[in-house]
């Protein structure tokens, strides 16, 4: 069991019942999210948010390591571990949680993979906004993706104000800080991300396909563990938007890949009898083509592809070419997070028991996605 599903399981009744409350009234957190707008008008006001930083792709991709390497630059602006549970009204929560705050202890995170989070480290956690303007998007076997045209008026004034919060949060209210995201269903969002911040910039780290997909493989048997252990954990999970393993799997609809894999009767099945089973690696393979298809038709000054193998590899060369393309003020800052990187685990298509014929289409895609990182 890892520590951060430990410390979920250790909650007491009150601090579960406190996340219980949080978690079913988004409608309610909407109301206050609107009274502290109103409340902080004067500062907000004074926030510019046309340049933030949204990092996304599947998970397990090197996504929160991004996000840490750029929190600790003192450049941006992300959501922590203290915004939980009311993530839609940070400001009113900080001040009502003021008083009876925890220590910042650093624990290993859920994942089991040696990262260290406490209570002010930065944690992806807007999904929850996503999820509670667009609830329509989040069907009982996938996600849909959204077009530039998927507009919603009062969802983007309550996104840009919340982003105005969070900088007020973690800078003050003079603050030049970039809001700064890192959201794996991001990815889904690329046309509508860039239509709404065209001065945005949208970070989307790949790896070596088979250590991807063993690594995605690993925390999916490791997150049905951690659900099936206690439904605490599933429900906290769910309400942060986080479907990306366990029981809560829904993958992302990247060009309507979902039903071509489950009409797909290679394996001697009926057509449309296929399911999704994230035990196969057959089927993140297939995730992670259609993410990557999806992602290339995407690339412009905008949207940067980096190669998170070649940042491991060569850290000090790669952080400054990332802190140059995000036009960083003090690209320095950056660059001496250079010894937090670390060669990762390795993979082969034996090892997770990929057939063999995936293997060369992958191949393909990496060597596409490696013609089109920043370099």
């Amino acid at each position: 069991m890892s520590a951060e599903a430990t410390r979920l399981q250790a909650y007491g009744r009150l601090d579960r019942l406190l996340h219980r409350m949080a978690f079913s009234g988004i409608e309610v957190q909407k109301s206050l999210a609107d009274i502290e707008s109103r409340s902080h008008r004067s500062v907000l006001g004074s926030i510019d948010v046309r340049r933030p930083v949204f990092v996304t792709s599947l998970p397990r991709a090197g996504t929160t390591l991004l996000l840490e390497l750029l929190a600790q630059t003192g450049a941006f602006a992300s959501h922590t571990y203290r915004d939980m549970p009311f993530v839609l009204c940070p400001m009113l929560w900080q001040r009502l949680s003021r008083n009876f705050r925890r220590e910042a202890d650093l624990r290993e995170r859920a994942h089991g993979d040696g990262m260290m989070v406490g209570f002010d480290s930065p944690e992806a956690l807007e999904e929850a906004i996503w999820c509670g303007f667009f609830a329509g998007r989040y069907c009982d076997d996938r996600i849909l993706c959204w077009g530039a045209d998927a507009r919603d008026p009062e969802f983007e004034s309550f996104f840009d104000e919340h982003m105005r919060k969070i900088v007020v949060l973690r800078g003050g209210q003079d603050a030049a800080l970039r809001y700064l995201s890192k959201n794996n269903a991001n990815v889904a969002r690329i046309d509508l991300l860039r239509r709404l911040y065209p001065e945005a910039k949208i970070i989307v780290p790949f790896r070596r396909p088979m250590d991807h997909i063993g690594s995605l493989l690993r925390q999916h048997a490791n997150f049905t563990a951690l659900h099936d252990a206690d439904p605490f954990v599933r429900d906290y999970m769910a309400a942060l938007g986080h479907f990306e393993f366990g029981r809560l799997l829904r993958p992302i609809d990247f060009d309507g890949w979902l039903d071509g894999w489950r009409n797909d009767a290679r394996d001697g099945g009926p057509k449309g009898a296929r399911e999704v089973d994230g035990a196969d690696p057959a089927f993140w393979a297939a995730y992670w083509s259609a993410m990557t298809d999806y992602v290339l038709a995407r690339v412009d000054d905008r949207v940067l592809l980096l190669d998170y193998d070649a940042l491991c590899e060569e850290p000090g060369r790669h952080l400054a070419l990332l802190a140059e393309r995000l036009e960083m003020a003090g690209p320095e800052a950056l660059g001496a997070q250079a010894g937090r990187l670390r060669p990762q685990r390795r993979y082969e298509a034996d090892t997770i028991g990929l057939p063999d014929e995936f293997a060369s289409t992958l191949e393909r895609r990496h060597e596409a996605l490696r013609a089109a990182a920043i370099a």
